[in-house]
């Protein structure tokens, strides 16, 4: 909760961990002794997995984003509901009391 105060999100530090796992891992292949194809091959497939990864990450939030509304979109229907009701009762309330003071 005190990363949301903050205004940083758990999604914005995971993403920050993938981008910096992957440019550490870029580093360290580029400086490690290999020949270029073994390197370019290595690349390629730290490459592929990053962006296997970010995108099931991407879809994962997407899920939960859609999920939310969802919620909250069921929250606002009953939340209106129960305004509605209110104010209908309030409306028979406030009937009942003209006719009381037409009475009196």
């Amino acid at each position: 909760m005190a990363n949301e105060d903050r205004g940083i999100g758990a999604s914005t530090v995971f993403l920050s961990f993938l981008a910096g796992a992957a440019v550490g891992g870029g580093l360290a292949l580029l400086v490690a002794p290999k020949t270029g194809k073994e390197l370019r091959e290595k690349i390629a497939d730290l490459t592929d997995d990053a962006v296997t990864k970010i995108k099931d990450y991407a879809s994962e939030a997407q899920s939960k984003i859609t999920a939310t509304i969802e919620d909250g979109k069921e929250l606002i229907q009953e939340k209106k509901s129960i305004i509605t009701s209110a104010i209908e009762a309030g409306k028979e309330a406030m009937e009942r009391e003209k006719e009381k003071q037409k009475e009196a």
